[in-house]
């Protein structure tokens, strides 16, 4: 069953059990208090005849033959209601259902049975007192005509009427329920079938297509999320697509020099001397170092690299690293120099040294290799309420603003990268990332292009398993 018309029906379902509630109270209550009103109002109108019999009573000064015609007079004037007269003595002196007048002034009848339906009294009655005499003279009995309960004509069928009322107006509020609900469902499935369409082009290779949805409310936000989600597949599948071409480029190069060194050496072309060797020697070891760099990638990120946390001075670590590569450093024509900003001549965190220092490594390797001759290095230590905080920042080419995002992909280099013959293999900084995420870290990245760039490792002071 489709969403809407599922919708639908529950609103007609509530619509109709609220009918049904109000039915049951009705029933109950309004019912009760109606039948209560007409009985009280038959008792007023009984009475008010009683009254009127006993003031023309003392006018005759006994039953005659003229209050029995105005008891006929008021039979006929009201013919929902039943009428019957009872002197003290207990003779009928008028009853509708005998035709009218059955008794003459002085003559006794048979005793007065009761006005019943279904075993009940229906009658209500007042007695006819002699003001002047101060005794009740008489009994007159009102009832329904025709009818089982204390309800003249008009008010069975004003019953009537308002049960069908109801009847109406619960029909109408599960028509109207029915449209609401079909009007809600559909502004509900509306953004829920643009998602699933945009969903399905995607899928069918589209990766522009798009919601459009927004808003502050559930399905607002959630558009805004699938968009979100699509430009980040759509962004990450370009991605995938040129770190394909980048891994075939960088295992093709070193393949077709090597290729070419030996078939020419083959053919006679090149002597298969000491120096066309060490160029195949060379591009083998590029090939094994880019390999490495993936398989250890890898196992660090499936977790098969065991990391040991012990105390470490990372003053002194990071001290070690720039006084080892100070000198490669200036042979490259860089000055390479260390800052300790932490306040301490040491300072101790629980960190895995060996995975630290290869972090560190790589990011001193990137910046001597984007760093143009007569440039500099800065590698600092620094510390806030609970990280360490090792920097190295360069005086190099700079990362674009919107290639900052993906500087840790793995085989990412920015187009200004790739036209140097220095460029790295791609993966060290996604080894480093790696590692700092093992630490529960964080690395931050801040570069202006042809200015430089600084990357930050935020390292936990105290590991927390």
């Amino acid at each position: 069953m489709r969403y809407s018309t599922r919708m639908t029906l529950s609103f007609a379902l509530t619509a109709v059990m609220t009918a049904l509630v109000l039915s049951m109270v009705l029933a109950v209550v309004w019912e009760g208090q109606f039948q209560l009103y007409t009985r009280q109002n038959m008792q007023r109108m009984v009475q008010y005849m009683a009254d009127s019999l006993g003031q023309q009573y003392d006018v005759e000064g006994a039953w005659s033959d003229g209050l029995l015609d105005y008891m006929d007079e008021s039979s006929e004037s009201m013919p929902e209601v039943g009428m019957r007269l009872v002197n003290a003595d207990g003779v009928v002196l008028y009853d509708d259902t005998a035709g009218g007048i059955v008794a003459t002034v002085g003559v006794r009848r048979e005793p007065v049975r009761p006005i019943t339906g279904d075993g009940v009294e229906l009658g209500v009655s007042a007695e006819v007192v002699s003001q002047a005499k101060r005794v009740v003279v008489g009994t007159i009995t009102y009832w329904p005509a025709g009818s089982d309960l204390l309800l003249t004509k008009t008010d069975s069928t004003f019953r009537t009427n308002s049960y069908a009322a109801i009847v109406m107006a619960a029909s109408l509020a599960v028509v109207f329920a029915c449209a609401i609900g079909y009007l809600v469902a559909r502004a509900l499935t509306k953004p829920i079938k643009r998602i699933t369409t945009t969903a399905a082009q995607i899928r069918n290779g589209d990766l522009t297509a798009r919601t459009g949805l927004s808003g502050t409310d559930e399905m607002g936000r959630l558009g805004e999320t699938f968009d979100d989600m699509a430009s980040s597949l759509e962004r990450d599948i370009k991605l995938e697509h040129r770190l394909t071409s980048d891994v075939a480029h960088e295992l093709r190069t070193p393949l077709m020099a090597m290729q070419a060194t030996v078939e020419a050496m083959q053919d006679g072309v090149m002597p298969a001397n000491q120096d066309n060797l060490a160029t195949v020697a060379v591009e083998v070891r590029r090939l094994s170092r880019l390999v490495d760099a993936m398989l250890r990638l890898s196992r660090m990120e499936n977790g098969k690299i065991p990391i040991h946390f012990d105390k470490c001075d990372v003053v002194a670590l990071a001290n070690d690293l720039v006084t080892m590569q100070v000198q490669l450093f200036q042979d490259n024509g860089l000055e390479l120099s260390f800052v300790n900003d932490t306040g301490h001549r040491k300072f101790m965190a629980e960190i895995d040294s060996d995975l630290v220092r290869e972090a560190m490594v790589n990011l001193m390797s990137n910046a001597m290799r984007y760093t143009s001759e007569g440039g500099s290095v800065l590698v600092r230590v620094a510390r806030d309420r609970r990280n360490v905080l090792l920097s190295v920042s360069d005086t190099g080419m700079g990362i674009a603003k919107e290639d900052i995002p993906r500087v840790f992909s793995r085989f990412w280099r920015s187009d200004a990268s790739r036209e140097r013959e220095a460029g790295g293999l791609g993966v060290g900084l996604s080894l480093t990332k790696e590692i700092v995420d093992r630490h529960n870290g964080t690395i931050a990245v801040d570069s202006e292009e042809g200015v430089g760039t600084t990357f930050t490792l935020h390292l936990p002071i105290v590991h927390r398993k």
